[in-house]
């Protein structure tokens, strides 16, 4: 969709400072994490990222966060997407930080996870099992997947999943801080495999991290609670989709409705930001956010409205806010609370100057969908700013990228 016109929000709350962690942003647009694929075949992050994360950062005081960044050899199952368990991945991706930096600007590494999403093809030509909380397939489809290449889902032992909590995201944390992220990100949305252990419709686990919605959120608070011990919580943060019927995911036809569940773990956030253990911000997703298309909710049903009213410090919020333009009638709701970023990643990816046309009100170039789940996303560093001229040639691009990361 184009948008040839709107508004200029630069007099609104959304260009007001706001304090998340340590750090003080400039304004509240921020750029929302987004799947791709343009990594190193080894999973290191290449000359593509550099680029398009420097472009994305060029007005001070913004924040980014990564796609999403694979944590192990074993969580990933995707090819080609971005890691950070190797100090080779680490020094890559600190030249993409360093580039954000210089622009006066944050980034947080979103640490994925994919379990049950994963291919059980690719896992098995590492010789990786393919793991979940339990043995739950979404589809049939998936299940003919992992039985063609011998290599069926199972769910993670008591001791796999301890130590994800001690030793995997802990190293994956570690190498974030040697890169210099300012905060990390922790994948909690979309049926992914923090998802997968906190919703009832993929855990059927027996042992202490399932069952009770106590238990079900464990392995998210432990490995919040192990980090916050390492880094700071002051520089952790947590995706979460409450609503989304993703990836096998039934948000509000979840056998436990998703307040109850995602209550109890903004609860949680609450309680431990009251002795002083305070997260850097929670991000959800709204009900709009399907997958290649938006869905029609009930607003009275599916609303993201509770969260603020547990949880009492910044909140990132996604999903196609750009629908009610020019006016933004519903983005400028949702930060009357004085607390509450805006993320934007399609039309971020298609307007690199995104924060300047937001605030000045300048037309924004249509974002082209075609390109977002292609191998190494050609034409994604072709996206012009204002007064910028540069043309989209995909076979000249293929010539010479990806390259290595220049030290």
């Amino acid at each position: 969709m184009t948008v040839d016109k709107i508004n200029a929000l630069g007099k609104t709350k959304l260009f007001k400072p706001l304090q998340v962690g340590a750090n003080q942003l400039a304004h509240r647009v921020a750029y929302a994490p987004t799947t791709r694929f343009r990594a190193q075949t080894n999973h290191v992050p290449s000359d593509l990222q550099v680029q398009y994360y420097d472009d994305r950062s060029k007005t001070p005081g913004t924040l980014l966060v990564t796609e999403a960044t694979v944590v192990s050899a074993q969580a990933g199952g995707y090819p080609i997407v971005p890691g950070i368990w190797s100090e080779e991945q680490s020094k890559a991706w600190k030249a993409v930080v360093d580039r954000v930096h210089a622009n006066k600007s944050f980034i947080a590494a979103q640490l994925w996870n994919l379990g049950r999403t994963a291919y059980p093809k690719f896992l098995k030509a590492q010789g990786l099992d393919y793991v979940s909380a339990s043995e739950v397939y979404d589809t049939e489809e998936r299940r003919k997947a992992a039985e063609d290449a011998e290599n069926p889902l199972r769910a993670l032992t008591t001791e796999e999943v301890d130590q994800l909590i001690d030793e995997v995201y802990p190293n994956a944390a570690k190498q974030a801080m040697d890169a210099g992220f300012d905060y990390v990100e922790l994948h909690g949305a979309h049926g992914y495999l923090l998802d997968q252990f906190l919703q009832p419709t993929t855990n059927k686990r027996t042992d202490k991290y399932g069952g009770s919605i106590e238990n079900r959120a464990r392995l998210i608070l432990a490995i919040i609670d192990k980090l916050g011990e390492q880094i700071g919580y002051e520089k952790i943060a947590i995706r979460l989709s409450p609503w989304a019927q993703f990836e096998g995911m039934k948000g509000k036809d979840a056998e436990v409705h998703p307040i109850a569940t995602f209550g109890y773990l903004l609860s949680e956030f609450q309680r431990r930001a009251d002795v002083g253990k305070k997260l850097a911000y929670v991000s959800v997703v709204d009900p709009r956010v399907a997958t290649m298309a938006d869905r029609t909710v009930n607003v009275a049903e599916e609303n993201n409205d509770f969260v603020p009213l547990i949880w009492k410090g910044p909140i990132m919020k996604a999903g196609n806010y750009t629908y009610d333009a020019p006016e933004f009638t519903s983005l400028l709701q949702d930060i009357e609370n004085d607390r509450t970023m805006i993320a934007f990643s399609r039309y971020y990816t298609s307007n690199p100057d995104l924060v300047e046309r937001l605030r000045d009100g300048e037309a924004l170039t249509p974002y082209e969908r075609e390109f977002f789940y292609t191998s190494y996303n050609w034409g994604y560093n072709t996206f012009n700013r204002l007064g910028e001229t540069k043309e989209f040639d995909e076979e000249k691009e293929k010539e010479h990228a990806p390259q290595p990361v220049k030290a």
